[in-house]
């Protein structure tokens, strides 16, 4: 009888050590999980923070107009970083056009202005309407040089609105300078240089 006492004794020992391993095992599987989860779940914050496309613009009718854009989207803001060279003096127009091909001399396989959603040209913000493409001017130097910063919360980079995603246009700069009147592009001359914005 004692012996089985004793043994019925190691047996539950055994059995409760085992157990509390087995719950350790299992807090421990728990715990590397959440790690994992909440690791990549920084990760994609990280990414949704800042998303950033680099367009380079290429010199089009004849010209030698280049440019280097860069498009970076925090939260609901798209910012627009450019910087310009190879052309002559003064104002000039930049817009994004309807389709990110620049392979045509003239820049008009680009297409017209991208316009989602149908308005006039304008100025950016008229109240009389403008179109999602109608960045505005910027001021060469007599160096040739020149930038322009643009901000908006009406475009985005690779969402599923097609009334804001920035994505498959293109960045047009032109010879001369928009009017914000003429229809439907603000008369700013031949398209000089050209660079698709594609991820």
């Amino acid at each position: 009888m004692k012996k089985s006492l004793i043994i019925l004794f190691v047996l539950s020992l055994m059995l409760a050590t085992a157990c509390k391993k087995e719950k350790k095992d299992v807090e421990v599987e728990t715990e590397t999980e959440e790690n994992v989860t909440n690791t990549e779940s920084a990760d994609t914050s990280r990414a949704e923070a800042t998303d950033k496309i680099v367009v380079l613009l290429d010199s089009k009718s004849g010209s030698t107009a280049k440019g280097n854009v860069v498009f970076r989207q925090r939260s609901n803001t798209v910012s627009m970083t450019a910087v310009f060279s190879g052309l002559e003096e003064g104002t000039h127009a930049v817009h994004l056009h309807e389709k990110s091909d620049c392979s045509s001399d003239d820049g008009s396989s680009a297409g017209g202005h991208w316009n989602p959603t149908a308005q006039p040209h304008g100025e950016w913000g008229d109240e009389a309407g403008y179109h999602k493409g109608d960045i505005g001017n910027f001021t060469i130097n007599a160096n040739g040089t020149g930038t322009i910063t643009f901000f908006t919360d009406e475009w985005c980079i690779g969402c599923s609105d097609d009334a804001k995603d920035i994505i498959g246009k293109s960045v047009i700069v032109h010879q001369g300078t928009d009017d914000f009147k003429s229809q439907p592009s603000g008369a700013a001359g031949s398209r000089v240089s050209c660079g698709g914005i594609i991820q």
